[in-house]
């Protein structure tokens, strides 16, 4: 029987059996070497409804083509495994959904607590020397990093702030990253006023990452990364994600690299 007769009893669309024909799973009986016509036998409607049930339980090709020369007895028992597999599941995506509100409750109660201890140390940070910026100016500043915060606990917000001393690895890590291009970088400067200016302008929709090797004497580190991610973030039309990572400086001097994910 023709591929279109032999779908009309199987119930399927012939481009279904043109598949299973192209995965090895259920040949044409014969093709006719003049007009190249696929031709079934009725027998291999058996093999369609083996091959039917199997693939709508989930069973891979794979494992599909092992089962089709097996009796029904051990078609049966394959079933059975499948069932215990998608019970066991089952009770894991159970597990996961019990656990679900606690874990996130609990990251959010961490992330209030970095919050709080963010705000703590830009409150006692006096910005004017580093970034020559005045009070009125500072508390916008902490205001923004503040809405990020909150943004993040409420996940309403795209823009992410994530400001950390970092472990030599990472910054290393970084540096040598092929996804990340160089942007900017500055070496032996005293104060970020003073070439702050020369690399802030960032491509909105972009990822960056902000690496700093400080001297042990430059006050506040967290305070500063964050003062510094807060500046950046003072354009309400720009969606940016930004990293900001510190390590101690071990020559005497700070340094400062800009990042941006490669797109």
């Amino acid at each position: 029987m023709t591929i279109r007769d032999f779908s009309r009893l199987c119930g399927c669309n012939p481009q279904t059996l043109r598949y299973y024909d192209s995965v090895g799973l259920l040949k044409p009986a014969r093709v006719d070497r003049w007009t190249g016509y696929r031709l079934y036998d009725r027998e291999q409607a058996l093999t369609f409804v083996k091959i039917k049930n199997l693939q709508k339980a989930g069973f891979t090709i794979a494992e599909i083509r092992g089962l089709l020369d097996r009796e029904d007895s051990e078609i049966f028992n394959a079933f059975e495994e499948k069932i215990a597999q998608a019970e066991q599941r089952l009770a894991e995506i159970k597990t996961i959904q019990k656990s679900y509100q606690t874990e996130m409750t609990d990251m959010q109660r961490k992330l209030k607590e970095v919050r709080e201890t963010v705000m703590r140390s830009m409150e006692r940070y006096d910005p004017t020397e580093e970034f020559g910026i005045g009070q009125d100016a500072y508390a916008k500043i902490t205001q923004i990093v503040d809405s990020v915060f909150e943004d993040l606990i409420s996940q309403e917000d795209a823009r992410v702030l994530e400001a950390a001393d970092a472990p030599k690895s990472r910054l290393e890590a970084l540096l040598g990253d092929p996804e990340y291009e160089l942007v900017y970088e500055k070496h032996g400067w005293s104060f970020m006023k003073d070439f702050f200016s020369q690399w802030s302008d960032l491509c909105s929709g972009r990822e960056y990452a902000l690496l700093f090797r400080l001297v042990p004497g430059k006050a506040g580190k967290g305070a500063f990364a964050n003062t510094v991610l807060g500046m950046l973030l003072l354009a309400p039309d720009k969606e940016l994600k930004l990293s900001c990572d510190i390590d101690d400086s071990q020559d005497g001097q700070n340094h400062f690299w800009l990042l941006s994910l490669r797109r």
